[in-house]
């Protein structure tokens, strides 16, 4: 049991691989079916055995994050102690106990959870009371979009601008929205909220607006979300009719037998005193009676599924416990935080598929029964010589993050690579962060700055010493195919991804996909994931990878024309960059080389000497300094930059065609006043000067009220407005127009003066000056300014960005954001929980199994995705690879031409015996012989080259590419007679070399 630092406290009985009660002790052998031995309870070790679990499971919960109270209980479930939670979560109980505390939570307003996993399915159930009440039902930000028009009528239509990738709004039919910020008709805002109807893709029906004022221009419509309440069964009433939550209609009937076949088990082992023993057959007919005694009134009951499920119940496994584990986990934070649907009220997942395995279905009793091992629970379901295959495996998991994390605990728990012969290498280049805490359980404060492959190395070495784990600190890219070449992948057994980036994803698929290793690939975006298998010859391969946005917008966007608080958040990123990272980088490299700027355009190295000239001008001597610099900052960006474009474009100003300027994807700033009691204006302050104070080597100060007194004795005079500005109202507009002197984006717009030679060379020459004069002080010895570069988990950071953004928002009207999504969005950071990556680990690792069994059956993989904000897990078949004909032959992507090689004399074969092979096996007359992007031979070269070219050995091609260690080569060609059509369609050929 436990409480959060808000004080929510919670109960969970055993909790599948995370046990916080229990009056068990840990077995030292694992044969007692039904434990949860060492290869399931990974915070367990060798040393805990023959004691509590709870207790010996306490200390280490604790370490996990020192803010949350944890308590071990072994007596009794008690009324008067369950009546202290808020939540109760039970695992591994029985019926009797299971139906005693569910209804007396129900009485109470408890709220209740039940999960069990046994075997290769598991079970989870919820009951939240008959009022339960969802704050946020949906996940996400609410949904905004910026208008464009609306019409008057009845009823009225709302068009909305696209965004920058060209889609339209994201209402739907029903939703309920509010305006802000809309000129002319005014009525809309502050409005109740209205439901909506979607016409299309940017147009929404709002109702009647005929009596409202003409729209002008401007405004948001934005999503509001309705609290939604819920009713639950108890579980007494729910075993008898049961709702079940299932991704698609047609897996209802499994799960109806899957509900039938836990209740019959729980009567074997009320009957029995134990589960059912592994592969005996009469056990797993008397789970099959009782089941039928219980009656079927759900449906037909589906036996295969009754006798699988028996069969094999008295096993555990890491990867089923984690799946199980990670719903009920999500279901907690539901009933705590009223974020999300919860389930409703039966969830069951299996994985039974495994049993399909060509091996696994001749497995007998003595294949399956205990060893004394810690592996026992897993040999109950696979057999004892599986378990020896897993130990022998090379696996290769790439990344060391969040998902990779679970994956090294899962396959030190599993004993994957914990045997002879046996390797598993973990690369990762990053370090441990205070952020990866909170989801990356292998760490701990104190790791801090360390290599995550190292430390996550030694963590599941603690849990199984037995693991041949190696650590590497490498990223696998095309930098590094020396040391991850073809020769390092053919060799390997099987490789996972726990990559958080698309591009880094697709190279190492493509790296598959050539050595024939198969891949299994895991990915998480909040709380959804997904899993999907590559299995060689048997599966389709992963789809490539689009080009992900990289969260920049258009310049002129960012300037002048801003809509969203994502394009604010850019700019004040910029912002950032631009104020205390690049003046100090140019300032430190010109007291380092004055020469550098021979290096630069004329342009350019204006701009940076004018950057360096006022930047030393402006040498802070202490605090105060600082503090009236970011006034005067404060004043040039929120006031004179807007004041100065209203003046060349004034709130009514029209096209050449009469059409408002202001409206559409343009909205009418305003200027800003400043207050220094206005707590963001402060905010702001505090932060630039803080930072500006940090560059110049200025002891800062976090005084609000000190430096308010400062602000309050300012008056700073008024600014002048410039005439003949031209402002770019297109990117198009702005290349054609880019200014000699070039301007960082976000920047007040400038005067486009061309560059004079003259008052160029008067800047070097009175740089050169200061500079000998700053040479001379001590303070010279060391860089004279200290560049800052934006760090996502640095707080004074995070409080400029968001400070400068809501203040650029106010600015354009834009409704301002809070600290950590101004942190998440500008620090791009994807959304991650550690519930979503324990269950897509727990599946990734359930593809292991079948992939170390060396299935050939595609109908045994499964495509894995999961939901967990409404508890949906949808798993299906992979697809198989696609076919086409190419020289009379069916091939297929992963088939390739394979030959050795090797000539007569026993070295590698030259280029024109592998066109003599080509000719000679399949009849086909090369033109074009490629290794990468190098051309061996062209048949269209002079007769000179071409006879050097055939005349190469394979081997000194290698040596040239950098590659002498490799012992295959891939080469592409092009024959005599090919289609456009068949350029993609050619089957590699694999040269094995001597």
């Amino acid at each position: 049991m436990g409480t959060d630092p808000g004080g929510v406290p919670v109960l969970g009985t055993s909790m599948d691989g995370d046990p916080h009660m229990d009056t068990d002790r840990v077995p030292s052998n694992g044969r007692r079916f039904g434990w949860r031995p060492h290869d399931i309870q990974f915070l367990l070790g060798q040393s805990d055995v023959g004691q509590n679990r709870a207790e010996a499971s306490q200390r280490v919960l604790a370490e996990l994050n020192p803010s949350v109270v944890v308590e071990a209980h072994t007596g009794e479930l008690s009324e008067a102690f369950l009546a202290s939670f808020q939540v109760v979560v039970l695992t591994e109980s029985p019926l009797e106990e299971q139906l005693r505390v569910g209804d007396f939570c129900h009485a109470r307003g408890i709220c209740f959870i039940v999960a069990d996993a046994k075997g290769l399915a598991g079970q989870l159930f919820c009951d939240f009371g008959e009022h339960f009440v969802i704050d946020d039902p949906a996940e996400g930000d609410p949904v905004c979009a910026t208008v464009q028009h609306i019409s008057q009528g009845n009823p009225g239509v709302v068009t909305c601008v696209g965004t920058e990738d060209s889609h339209g709004h994201l209402f739907c039919d029903g939703d309920l929205v509010t305006f802000s910020g809309v000129e002319g008709m005014t009525e809309l805002n502050g409005r109740e909220p209205v439901p909506v109807h979607v016409l299309d893709a940017f147009r929404l029906e709002i109702g009647d607006t005929s009596s409202f004022s003409p729209y002008r221009r401007g405004g948001l419509v934005s999503e509001v979300r309705q609290p939604q309440e819920c009713s639950y069964e108890p579980l007494c009433r729910a075993l008898e009719e049961p709702k079940i939550q299932v991704a698609s209609p047609e897996e209802l009937p499994r799960s109806r037998s899957l509900h039938i076949a836990f209740r019959a088990l729980h009567a074997f082992r009320r009957e029995q005193g134990c589960l059912p023993r592994p592969r005996v057959l009469a056990d797993a007919e008397r789970v099959l009676e009782l089941a039928w005694s219980l009656g079927t009134q759900q449906g037909p009951l589906d036996e295969d599924i009754v006798r699988a499920f028996a069969c094999v119940s008295a096993g555990n496994l890491c990867p089923v416990a984690a799946v199980v584990g990670a719903l009920a986990a999500q279901e907690v934070l539901k009933a705590i935080t009223r974020k999300f649907l919860p389930l409703n009220q039966w969830l069951y997942f299996d994985a039974l598929e495994c049993l399909a395995l060509a091996g696994a279905a001749q497995l007998t009793e003595v294949d399956c029964a205990p060893r004394g091992s810690r592996y026992d629970g897993q040999i109950a379901v696979f057999g004892a010589n599986f378990q020896e295959q897993l130990g022998r495996q090379k696996y290769l998991v790439v990344g060391a993050g969040a998902i990779g994390c679970e994956l090294l605990k899962n396959f030190a728990m599993m004993g994957l690579a914990a045997g002879p012969g046996g390797e598993l290498i973990v690369t990762d280049m990053d370090a441990v962060a205070l952020s990866n805490l909170h989801r990356q359980f292998l760490y701990r404060s104190a790791d801090i700055s360390e290599p995550k492959s190292v430390v996550a190395a030694k963590a599941i070495r603690r849990m199984n010493p037995h693991v041949r784990v190696t650590a590497q600190q490498n990223q696998v890219g095309p930098a590094t195919e020396p040391l991850y070449g073809d020769n390092f992948f053919r060799r390997l057994d099987g490789v996972t991804s726990a990559l958080d980036t698309m591009e880094a994803r697709t190279y190492l698929e493509s790296c598959c996909l050539r050595c024939l290793t198969p891949l299994v690939d895991s990915g998480t975006e909040g709380p959804r994931g997904n899993v999907l298998p590559m299995v060689p010859h048997l599966t389709k391969p992963l789809e490539p990878g689009g080009t992900p946005r990289d969260g920049t917008f258009a310049s002129c966007t960012l300037r002048y024309f801003p809509r969203t608080i994502q394009h604010t958040l850019q700019w004040a990123h910029d912002e950032f960059e631009g104020l205390f990272q690049l003046p100090a980088e140019h300032i430190n490299r010109f007291m380092e080389d004055p020469a550098f700027l021979e290096q630069l355009p004329a342009g350019k190295a204006l701009k940076v000497l004018e950057q360096v000239r006022d930047r030393l001008r402006e040498r802070p001597r202490d605090w105060r300094d600082c503090v009236l610099w970011a006034r005067r900052h404060w004043q040039s960006r929120y006031h004179d930059a807007i004041a100065q474009l209203l003046h060349i474009y004034p709130p009514e100003h029209e096209t050449s065609l009469g059409v408002p300027f202001w409206t559409g994807d343009k909205s009418c700033p305003h200027p800003l006043t400043f207050n220094p009691e206005n707590d963001t204006h402060l905010d702001y302050i505090l932060a630039t000067a803080h930072l500006f104070a940090q560059v110049h080597r200025v002891p800062p100060c976090r005084d609000r009220r000190a430096t308010q007194d400062i602000l309050c004795s300012v008056v700073l005079p008024p600014s002048a407005l410039q005439e003949g500005l031209q402002i770019p109202l297109t990117e198009e507009q702005e290349e054609a127009q880019k200014p000699t002197v070039p301007q960082r984006r976000g920047t007040t717009p400038r005067v486009h003066v061309p560059p004079d030679r003259r008052q160029l060379t008067e800047l070097i020459q009175d740089l050169a000056q200061q500079r000998q004069e700053l040479m001379g002080h001590e303070e010279a010895q060391v860089p004279l300014m200290e560049p800052i570069h934006f760090e996502k988990d640095n707080n004074i950071h995070v409080d400029f960005i968001t400070a400068a953004s809501n203040l650029r928002a106010e600015n354009y009207g834009i409704p301002p954001t809070d600290w950590m999504t101004s942190k998440r969005i500008a620090g791009r950071i994807l959304p991650a929980i550690i519930t979503t990556t324990a269950a897509v680990a727990g599946l990734a690792c359930l593809e292991v199994y079948k992939l170390v069994w060396g299935c050939q059956d595609l109908s045994c993989y499964r495509n894995s995705n999961i939901s967990l904000s409404n508890c949906l897990l949808l798993r299906r078949v992979p697809l198989p690879p696609p076919t086409y004909w190419y020289g009379g032959c069916e091939w297929s992507c992963w088939d390739r031409l394979e030959m050795r090689a090797v000539s007569a004399d026993g070295q590698a074969m030259t280029v024109q015996e592998v066109l003599d092979w080509l000719q000679r096996t399949h009849g086909w007359t090369v033109t074009t012989l490629l290794h990468g992007d190098t051309i061996l031979y062209n048949k269209g070269d002079n007769e000179e080259t071409r006879a050097q070219q055939q005349a190469q050995r394979l081997s000194d091609i290698l040596e040239d590419a950098g590659m002498p260690q490799q012992q295959a080569l891939e080469l592409h060609y092009v024959c005599e007679e090919e289609d456009a059509e068949d350029e993609d369609k050619r089957p590699p050929l694999l040269c094995s070399l001597p």
